[in-house]
């Protein structure tokens, strides 16, 4: 990895592949034939990406069935708990609706319901998912949502991974179908003879999965448009060049297009760690992909301060944010963007990724300076609502004229204007 001196320039943000033009006009075309055409398309488009024919994309509840009965049993034990561990962290983000109570009767409230249905996407494949399931899933659950439909694309057996069906039958989903892509986005935003249309599509994919859903926000809500992973160490003297190398190559071996930085006050630590990553690289399985994304976007920055550190960071506004050092805690608490921290040297980010309950869909590539990970608000709507008495009305109602008409608007005026007293009772 680089070494250099750090300055106030540094940043996360990637020039990231894909979005071409031509992956855009096959996104757009995808999203036509499946509004227009329904299953037919979506068969279609799964026959000539995915090679699979599928006549029947529902998983079956004996497919699931089978799943759970062929898994490993302590596998499935660990996934139940971690389960529990993410519904105990959200549950703690439910939240009621109020009301404010105004003079002569009159009110003004808040109503919080959940979306009446989602589609979570899971990447599939060649690989298996199943802590997405957890950590999409679990929040909508909390929130209260109804229906919650699950999208993967089957592997060329025409099966989904058992983890992913194991997973979904932990939770409770049996609603899952065995199409991925953009024609799964397509089949969620608008509807086929076989799927329903949702409100809401999350979870992550490929470049056209990503399109797709940037293409039908408006048509229904999307999480976020996630980006390559990030992880941004702070460390001081204190931390083990072993294991802060092991965390940047753990988010390294996602994708060639990932990021991990180390911001260090301590030029010995970031000389070993240097060391320990090229050392660590030759033994990862995932090493082709995890060497490409530290030969491009791996850097090592040394602090003057903890202070510059710190600046820093906020700068990045990072993904996923370890801090290692002396007074963590403390440090922490000057951190105000990133998508999520782990304090101290046992708070190792996989913790977050698998098991502690907190969330692993966070925002990317800087965006973590205003958006926030995946939570139980992502699956709820707020109402306004208003009552007003006759005698708050007539105590108000020449303001709000004047105010009306100020904008010139003076249908709003003879609105309020048009009723009360002046009508007599009926």
């Amino acid at each position: 990895m680089k070494i250099t001196k750090l300055t106030n320039s540094i940043s996360l943000k990637r020039q990231l592949e894909g979005g071409n033009e031509e992956q855009l006009k096959t996104v757009r075309q995808v999203l036509l034939d499946v509004k227009q055409y329904g299953d037919e398309a979506v068969r279609k488009y799964s026959k000539m990406w995915d090679g699979i024919s599928l006549e029947d994309f529902r998983v079956s509840q004996q497919e699931i069935d089978e799943a759970v009965e062929t898994f490993d049993e302590q596998l499935k034990k660990d996934l139940e708990e971690a389960a529990e561990n993410i519904r105990y962290y959200h549950a703690a983000q439910s939240r009621e609706g109020y009301k404010r109570p105004l003079a002569d009767g009159s009110w003004l409230a808040q109503r919080i319901t959940p979306l009446d249905a989602v589609g979570l996407y899971v990447p599939g494949g060649s690989a298996a998912y199943p802590s997405s399931v957890l950590m999409n899933v679990i929040p909508a659950q909390v929130a209260g949502v109804k229906r919650i439909v699950i999208t993967s694309p089957a592997g060329r057996d025409g099966k989904l991974p058992a983890a992913v069906l194991v997973a979904a039958s932990i939770l409770g989903v049996t609603e899952i179908y065995k199409i991925g892509g953009a024609q799964a986005i397509a089949a969620l935003a608008y509807g086929t003879e076989t799927i329903a249309a949702v409100d809401k599509i999350t979870g992550p994919g490929n470049i056209f999965v990503a399109l797709a859903k940037r293409e039908v926000f408006g048509e229904v809500a999307i999480d976020m448009i996630a980006g390559p992973s990030e992880i941004a160490v702070l460390a001081d003297e204190t931390a083990y060049a072993d294991e802060v190398a092991a965390d940047l190559l753990s988010q390294a071996e996602h994708d060639a297009l990932a990021c991990a930085v180390l911001i260090t006050t301590s030029e010995r630590l970031a000389i070993d760690v240097a060391v320990e990553v090229e050392r660590q690289l030759s033994e990862l399985p995932r090493e082709a992909i995890a060497r490409q994304s530290i030969e491009n976007f791996g850097q090592i920055y040394i602090a003057d301060s903890i202070t510059q550190a710190v600046e820093a960071v906020n700068s990045l506004a990072p993904e996923h944010l370890e801090v290692v050092c002396q007074n963590a805690e403390e440090v922490a608490e000057q951190i105000n963007h990133a998508g999520a921290i782990f304090i101290g040297r046992f708070s190792s980010e996989p913790v977050g990724d698998y098991f502690a309950g907190t969330n692993h869909v966070l925002p990317t590539n800087s965006t973590a300076r205003f958006a926030s990970g995946l939570n139980v608000d992502d699956f709820i709507k707020r109402t306004s609502i208003v009552y007003y008495s006759e005698k708050t009305w007539q105590e108000n109602a020449p303001k709000i004229a004047r105010l009306a008409r100020m904008e010139g608007l003076e249908g709003h005026a003879r609105a309020v204007e048009s009723r009360g007293w002046t009508k007599g009772d009926k």
